[in-house]
């Protein structure tokens, strides 16, 4: 078999909140060795949480739960209650929120605080939307325009969106919307490096045999560019590690693309790659 092309995306893997929390947290981890814990898996990437824990940094599953001295609130966010609960357990807390996630909280907030329904496009139960809903308590979680389909809408209705929401879907929610509510209010909170990011993935996907895109499967952002690349790309395949590549998805393949969510950092891209490389090699 003759070697394929293999094509990383230009715009792929661990965002700038990720980059961001992860160095915090090995910073505070290096200060206070064996008293930091996160709230909750800092990112979502089992392979860096499982690192991360080996590095004597453990995940709490709630304020109460954590012994550590330090407690960190990971990338996507938490509803100020728990910081407040922190601060009565008497924790040091470090906020390694994404600044962009810190926007969806605060304009939820001004929406409500100004007489607007909210509405958070976004995934029910997604650590990041529920920061955003309790910033901001009497806000609805909208996923689809189905699920529109079911609100009694007032006059005002104000919309936030989760960063990593696909516009597509943001736009169309507000078709809905439009022509519905007498005053419309939107804060395109869409982080623009995930635009960027599934922008590329499809236009790679469009002009390949075979797309490999890599992340938690717990990833929202990591879960949608999967999606976009499987409408244009039959032969798509969403993993974790490189031990799940499959030599039989590469048997045909003249040209291969690699895109990898906001959650994974460059040696796990690398990893795959090279793992892709000797599969090849071998058909």
């Amino acid at each position: 078999m003759t070697m394929p092309t293999i094509e990383i995306a230009a715009q792929a893997g661990a965002c700038y909140g990720v980059e961001r929390a992860l160095r915090m947290v090995k910073e505070a981890s290096s200060l206070h060795e064996n008293t930091v814990q996160t709230l909750g898996p800092l990112i979502h990437n089992p392979q860096v949480v499982q690192q991360l824990e080996k590095d004597g940094v453990q995940v709490a599953s709630s304020v109460d739960d954590a012994t550590a001295n330090v407690v960190v609130i990971r990338s996507h966010g938490v509803a100020p209650e728990v910081v407040q609960r922190a601060h009565e357990l008497g924790k040091t807390m470090l906020d390694a929120t994404c600044p962009y996630v810190k926007k969806v909280h605060h304009a939820a907030k001004l929406l409500e605080e100004q007489g607007y329904q909210v509405l958070v496009v976004g995934e029910a139960g997604h650590p990041e939307v529920e920061g955003t809903r309790g910033n901001a308590p009497s806000a609805l979680v909208i996923g689809s325009p189905e699920e529109l389909k079911a609100v009694r809408l007032k006059r005002k209705v104000g919309v936030v969106v989760q960063t990593t929401q696909s516009p597509a879907n943001l736009q169309a929610i507000l078709s809905c919307l439009l022509g519905k509510v007498e005053e419309l209010r939107v804060f395109d909170t869409i982080c623009a490096a995930t635009s960027e990011r599934q922008a590329v993935a499809a236009d790679l996907s469009s002009r390949v045999d075979t797309m490999i895109v890599i992340g938690g499967r717990i990833s929202a952002n990591t879960t949608r560019l999967a999606e976009i690349c499987s409408a244009t790309c039959a032969n798509t395949h969403h993993i974790e590690t490189p031990d799940e590549l499959e030599a039989s998805w590469f048997a045909t393949s003249k040209h291969i693309g690699i895109t990898a969510g906001a959650s994974t950092p460059a040696n796990q891209i690398q990893a795959v790659h090279t793992a892709i490389v000797n599969l090849c090699e071998q058909l």
